[in-house]
């Protein structure tokens, strides 16, 4: 049986922070290989995505093509609408039947599990990965939040496994990115060299810029 994460987000756009996150949760955790899955759609954002899903897609290859062990979910195995996690879980399941699989995720998307679609089935599924956020104080601050979740979907009688990331905390956002290009600031050394490239030549015309 083999080790698997699934890593989602809307990537929007990848940036270090995320292939951090990745690269840690292989090395602690002895992983066979992380699953990047880009959403399309996703239901728990109340306004559109900066990026078109394509752009998303192809920056989140360019990132990662360089480590044999960072993959990423075909865009042709995104369904159309709306891409709820459960969804994405029972896909990979049928693929890797016989592997062990955990989900990369961030404490803040963590914290909100309590109230996401099918918890009932997805939380035992998989084995958590938390990785702090920028303002989190040591990892005790972290470990005392995730208990918290724990908690919460023990009342609604949900088991959940979860082992924090000992990463350092990175203040690096998509949020911060994307303000950046819109003053037209340099985004160097926040994003890959590829993705900064990519953003250049063939987002430059963005209507949000």
């Amino acid at each position: 049986m083999g080790k698997v994460a699934i890593f989602g987000g809307t990537f929007d756009p990848v940036h270090w922070g995320h292939l951090l996150m990745a690269e840690t949760a292989l090395s602690q955790f002895g992983l066979d290989k992380v699953i990047w899955i880009p959403a399309r759609c996703p239901p728990h954002k109340s306004q559109s995505c900066w990026l078109d899903f394509e752009h998303r897609w192809e920056l989140v290859r360019l990132a990662i093509c360089d480590r044999s062990a960072f993959a990423i979910l075909p865009r042709s195995c995104q369904p159309i609408g709306y891409s709820y996690a459960i969804d994405t879980l029972e896909d990979l399941q049928s693929l890797y039947s016989h592997t062990h699989l955990c989900w990369i995720i961030g404490l803040d998307a963590f914290q909100t599990l309590p109230r996401w679609h099918r918890r009932q089935e997805l939380v035992p599924a998989c084995e958590w990965l938390v990785a702090p956020r920028p303002d989190a104080f040591g990892n005790s601050s972290v470990d005392s939040l995730c208990q918290q979740v724990a908690q919460k979907l023990e009342s609604q009688s949900i088991a959940i496994r979860w082992q924090a990331l000992q990463m350092p905390s990175v203040g690096i956002s998509s949020s911060l990115i994307r303000q950046y290009y819109r003053q037209g600031r340099s985004i160097r050394y926040l994003v890959p060299e590829a993705v900064r490239t990519y953003l250049q030549l063939q987002v430059s015309s963005h209507p949000d810029n």
